[in-house]
């Protein structure tokens, strides 16, 4: 069991990276091809290293030990063990696991986000068959996953999340693979916006006034807060902000906040100005009075 905890363990730094090259970490990043994590040796697997620094500049590290020096910048792997690898000016990248064991659940390479969908693939050395393929998830059996060597999460959620194995006949008996945890990660905020009504953010003193927040992308659960003047206090939570009858001093700039419980993204600005009903009339010259009413909202 501490062998599977430890393989367990290098898998998720391996999804990390990949999560750190999401969000455009300059870190050292060791890619794989075919990308399945983790590897198999029978694949004939390609490793790339990719950072700053010259081509040729690669230090390459197996099973924790110095293995290459100033080695190519890619190359085919042709024993099983941990690979890592260094690159001057971004440092050293997180573990990729090659494996030769009798049986082995790999799972697609790549952050894992909610809304998508993900493979884990059952697979004997060699490809040699394998049946009665059963799939475990934190050590409980997956029930009704008896119908192949593949298992499909679609649509991904959070509580996917967790330590997966898969156990079947590989002859001359069963074998269970090495565990393999799988972390399921938020949609990273992106494009908050907002909208007013009346459109144009001017309104009558004493009229309504509701603002907007929206999200492009995110998942949650998400919270909100609005801020007036770039002051850091919130006037409220929430997706809306409403006024019922707005004063002169409403007037302003107002911000939403929108935070996902990991980070905070800021809409741009939007300005609001409170008329009289001077401006109106400054607004709509020549236009009775009881139209201009009408043109508020």
């Amino acid at each position: 069991m501490a062998g599977d905890t430890g393989m367990a363990g290098k898998v998720a730094l391996l999804l990390w990276a990949q999560i750190l090259s999401l969000a455009g970490a300059k870190s050292t990043q060791l890619l794989v091809e075919p990308p399945w994590t983790p590897a198999v040796l029978w694949d004939r697997v390609t490793l790339t290293c990719q950072g700053s620094g010259t081509a040729g500049a690669t230090t390459w590290y197996k099973d924790g030990r110095r293995w290459r020096q100033e080695g190519p910048n890619s190359f085919t792997v042709t024993e099983s063990g941990t690979y890592t690898c260094h690159r001057p000016g971004s440092g050293i990248s997180l573990l990729v696991v090659v494996s030769n064991e009798p049986l082995v659940l790999q799972v697609s390479a790549g952050a894992l986000l909610e809304g998508d969908t993900v493979t884990l693939r059952c697979r004997s050395r060699q490809d040699n068959p394998v049946t009665r393929v059963q799939f475990y998830k934190d050590e409980k059996d997956l029930r009704g996953s008896l119908r192949g060597t593949e298992l499909s999460l679609s649509p991904l959620e959070l509580h996917n999340s967790g330590t997966y194995r898969c156990g079947g006949w590989v002859a001359p008996g069963t074998s269970l693979s090495a565990a393999v945890t799988v972390i399921v990660h938020g949609v990273p905020l992106s494009g908050v916006s907002l909208s007013v009504q009346p459109p144009g953010g001017q309104v009558a003193v004493g009229d309504h006034l509701v603002l907007s927040c929206t999200v492009a992308m995110g998942t949650g659960p998400l919270s909100f807060s609005w801020h007036w003047g770039g002051l850091g206090t919130p006037l409220s939570t929430g997706p809306r902000l409403e006024f019922r009858h707005v004063g002169y001093n409403d007037s302003g700039q107002y911000q939403c906040r929108v935070s996902d419980g990991d980070n905070v993204v800021e809409s741009p600005t939007l300005n609001v100005t409170v008329l009289d009903q001077g401006n109106w009339d400054h607004l709509a010259p020549g236009v009775p009075t009881q139209d201009i009413q009408a043109m508020r909202p």
